[in-house]
């Protein structure tokens, strides 16, 4: 909910504020003691910015009368974190919010049309807002993919923490890139086959998000065992359409190849086994484990794009399902296997949250070990690193 901005036209004014401001970085944060916060976006320039916070649209900024200065004041849930872009730039044109929807925020929900919760273009490097940039006030960043913007990321002091952050002294393990998938090593010496996490997305992941550091963290601190990572990159969105919808080739070379003829010294054992994806790399998480139960143990499903069902059109945006998702009809009739399946979704991923509650209940209905983690959020890396790192530690 968009709410009166705290009195900037008296502290604009003060060089003492924007020493405070270039010191603690933006956005303001002000708790109001209900569970909620007043989370307040800044930005100096002539032209008027655009606002684009992840899964919340867009929001034009207003100006403090007789300066230079732009703000936007929201509401937020106390647990909120997301990643935004702001600028002169604008939306890239035609675009909607990034779920391919727009709108302002009424209790951090965009008010009219929800159109199913579907991200435009899925979880493409430049996104919908393509045209707008990080926050110069902010230096938490979150790497743009593909050419894309960075954007710029906030967390609310309930905010999960990230636990295992990047810490000096831990020694290294290595990636190496081989073939189109990055390859993560632990120091450790190698006297047998390692546990193996197949994550997909690998570009993103050992690229700008730096994943490799927090499995040298949890490692380091006996929050995980000592494991390979092999990540298959994604050349572009294309090609994520190609190969994370349901697709049994590109299944059958991650069970038979990537795996099954690894030259890394990894497990054949299912249950030491782990394949984790966000949005279609979710859905595929969850296909892995439906129909290769022989090689993959263990599902992380972040944010599953539960919507898309064969034959439909890779087109954006996306419209609701209606009725009941393909993969939850899937697992619905299929048979009972040893696998486990954890869930993340976004409480403003629309009707996404609905999809994912509906599939742990029939999983749980069919006997599998199933968690669902809901975290205050959207279809968002900022998100998902956190969380990700949450599931693997179960």
């Amino acid at each position: 909910m968009r709410i009166p901005t705290p009195d900037l036209e008296r502290l604009t004014g003060d060089e003492l504020f924007w020493a405070r401001v270039r010191r603690g970085g933006t956005p303001l944060v002000e708790d109001l003691g209900d569970g909620t916060c007043a989370v307040t976006f800044l930005w100096r320039g002539e032209q008027a910015p655009t606002l684009a916070v992840n899964r919340l649209g867009e929001a034009a900024m207003e100006r403090v009368p007789g300066t230079d200065v732009w703000h936007a004041t929201y509401r937020l849930t106390a647990t909120h974190r997301a990643s935004y872009r702001l600028g002169t730039g604008g939306p890239t044109p035609g675009a909607a919010g990034g779920d391919g929807r727009r709108g302002d925020l009424t209790g951090g929900v965009p008010r009219g049309n929800v159109t199913g919760g579907v991200p435009r273009g899925d979880v493409a490097g430049g996104g919908p807002f393509g045209g707008l940039g990080p926050d110069p006030l902010n230096a938490r960043r979150l790497p743009g993919r593909w050419g894309g913007q960075d954007a710029s990321v906030f967390a609310l002091p309930q905010a999960p923490a990230e636990r295992w952050p990047r810490r000096e002294g831990v020694v290294r393990g290595t990636v190496v890139h081989h073939d189109g998938v990055r390859v993560y090593l632990p120091a450790t010496d190698l006297t047998g086959l390692l546990p193996v996490l197949v994550l997909l997305d690998g570009d993103m992941w050992f690229g700008g998000l730096g994943f490799h550091h927090t499995l040298d963290t949890m490692i380091a601190e006996g929050a995980l065992p000592a494991m390979a990572v092999l990540a298959p990159e994604a050349a572009d969105n294309a090609t994520r359409w190609r190969d994370l919808t349901a697709d049994d080739a590109y299944l059958s070379y991650l069970a038979d190849d990537l795996l099954g003829r690894s030259r890394w010294p990894i497990t054949s054992d299912p249950g030491r086994t782990i394949i984790a994806g966000q949005s279609l790399g979710g859905l595929t998480a969850l296909y892995a484990g439906l129909r290769r139960p022989d090689r993959f143990g263990r599902v992380v499903a972040q944010s599953p794009s539960l919507w898309w069902r064969p034959g439909m059109a890779h087109t954006v945006p996306k419209t609701p399902v209606g009725g009941v998702p393909w993969m939850v009809e899937q697992y619905a009739t299929a048979r009972r296997g040893p696998i486990s399946v954890h869930l993340d979704v976004g409480s403003h991923e629309g009707p996404m949250v609905g999809y994912s509650r509906e599939l742990r209940d029939v999983l749980r209905a069919r006997g599998r070990a199933v968690s669902l983690n809901e975290f205050t959020g959207g279809h968002d890396y900022a998100c998902w690193r956190v969380a990700l790192a949450d599931a693997l530690a179960r």
